[in-house]
């Protein structure tokens, strides 16, 4: 990450962080479950290569910081008649992006992979809409596994 976009995010948490202890401090308080929820994930982009790989990119909420995520890069393989898990690998750092503009309108700059194996695969997603997209993340499957590209 940036010394640029840290420091914006901390300011940004440090923010968000104070307005939401302010606004929900006495509801978190009375509820025994807050620090136990499951965090809220949305597939932000997906692609069928064939019948060999599924690749889907999902946005995970971090339960730490509601402004933040995590991006999930996961490569099914298609055995059994089902679609099964075969890796997964987190695109950038775990918390390093923003949850609203990850599921947002744009979030996804490119998303580009080929019916090959090994399986190109190009990802770019939205910083922010003043910063703009993330540069490119390469990477290669091959059976069914994620390299760096």
């Amino acid at each position: 990450m940036s010394f640029v976009r840290h420091h914006r995010r901390s300011l940004a948490v440090a923010g968000c962080s104070l307005l939401t202890a302010a606004v929900l401090g006495t509801a978190a308080a009375g509820s025994s479950s807050a620090g136990t929820a499951a965090p809220r994930t949305r597939t932000i982009a997906s692609s069928v290569l064939g019948t060999d790989y599924k690749i889907t990119l999902t946005a995970v909420r971090s339960t730490a910081d509601p402004t933040a995520a995590s991006v999930r890069l996961q490569v099914y393989t298609h055995t059994g008649g089902a679609w099964t898990e075969s890796d997964r690998v987190t695109v950038g750092e775990v918390d390093g992006w923003f949850w609203y503009p990850l599921t947002g309108s744009g979030a996804v700059c490119d998303f580009s992979t080929a019916s090959t194996e090994p399986a190109p695969l190009t990802v770019s997603l939205l910083i922010t809409p003043s910063i703009g997209c993330s540069e490119p993340t390469h990477y290669v499957v091959k059976q069914g596994r994620v390299f760096a590209g």
